[in-house]
């Protein structure tokens, strides 16, 4: 993996992909890549997953993440921008203002999303916040 662009255009333009590779870390230094739909709010930006998902135990052991635009299945281009940031779970309470986010960038899908979240129960799904390393 190429070292992290400084470039702070690459920040915004991370967060205006439709799709972002989001790696974190195991607790052994295994990198592991998800695709996630990620929306912008002021210079942090915005997931959300389910609670008992991986990448939410490995963001807690390791707030360490990396960040680059991709396709659907996570697949990343050639030259694609990678930036470093901070990854912190939310409390439960800050779910419904991660989907306002979320659904602000992603409108229909991302309603439809949040309303089949939503049948699984209130803390089905967690927010998860990135901010630049």
């Amino acid at each position: 993996m190429e070292a992290a662009e400084p470039n702070p255009q690459a920040w915004a333009k991370v967060g205006r992909a439709s799709y972002v590779s989001f790696t974190s870390y195991r607790k052994n230094g295994v990198p592991v890549a998800t695709p996630v739909w990620i929306a912008p709010d002021g210079e942090d930006l915005y997931f959300f997953s389910d609670t008992g998902a991986f990448k939410v135990k490995r963001i807690r052991n390791n707030p360490a993440v990396t960040l680059q635009p991709c396709d659907v299945r996570g697949r990343v281009k050639d030259g694609a921008p990678l930036v470093t940031g901070q990854a912190e779970v939310l409390d439960h309470s800050d779910t419904p203002r991660v989907r306002g986010i979320v659904n602000r960038k992603y409108r229909v899908l991302g309603t439809i999303g949040g309303l089949l979240s939503r049948l699984r129960g209130s803390e089905a799904a967690i927010g998860i916040r990135i901010q630049k390393a």
